[in-house]
Order: C-alpha cells, then structure tokens, then sequence
C-alpha cells in the first residue's frame, strides 16, 4: 500500500487532517518497533509502503518492556498530541496495518504486546 492510501486510512480512522495523520504514523511505528522485537517488527515492514517500511527495521536488541500509558506517552510526544488523540491514532495505525499486512502475520507480530495494547487493534463496536 503507497504511503499515502495509508497515511490517508490513518486519517479517515482517527478523525485527523492528513497532515496531523502522518506525524501521528510515524510516531506509532516507531513506538512500536521499540516494543517488538526486530523479527517481529521486520516481518511487518514489507507490507507497508516504502516510506514507512523503515520505520520497522531495527538492530537485533531485545524489545523494550512498557505498557499502554507509556505507549500512548511515547506516541503523543513524538507527534506533538495529545493523549486522546494519540489513542484514537494508535488504534488507526494498528487497524489500518492490521488490513495492509494480513491477520496471521499481524496477530504474530501483536502477541508481544500485552492485551490493552492489542485490543487497540480490534474495531470498535457498533452501537444498538
């Protein structure tokens, strides 16, 4: 998927200008990367465009141990959001990428990460 299909699914999702949607993408993925380890984090990095795919390379380091608050810290740091908008955009990124890769590779890749952090990835439910 080019960048920009994806960067504009991230936007679509997270209510967010395209502009805001993609500081928002890289903020994510490489808060990501930091909590997967570099095989899982590289089996995802084919999947997305080539100028994202980066993003998801990493040294052979073990990944880093951090829950939701400090996923969602990270991410709002590193896109200059707030907390809301960094989890409406973490729920976007892992949902859009969860389409872009395939359920069996991403499900493997998310199995790191504790379960607040994977339902994230889940769509939300519709209301009665």
């Amino acid at each position: 998927m080019a960048e920009l299909a994806f960067v504009d699914k991230v936007a679509a999702r997270a209510g967010l200008p395209p502009e805001q949607a993609r500081p928002l993408t890289e903020a994510v993925l490489r808060t990501l990367t930091e909590r997967l380890s570099g095989g899982e984090a590289g089996a995802l990095a084919p999947h997305l465009a080539d100028e994202l795919s980066p993003l998801l390379v990493k040294a052979a380091e073990p990944p880093e141990t951090f829950g939701y608050d400090e996923f969602l810290r990270r991410v709002a740091d590193r896109a200059g959001i707030d907390r809301p908008a960094a989890e409406r955009g973490t729920r976007a990124v892992l949902q859009t990428m969860h389409r872009v890769v395939g359920h069996r590779e991403f499900e493997d890749a998310l199995a790191q990460l504790p379960a607040d952090l994977r339902a994230l990835a889940q769509p939300l439910p519709h209301g009665p």
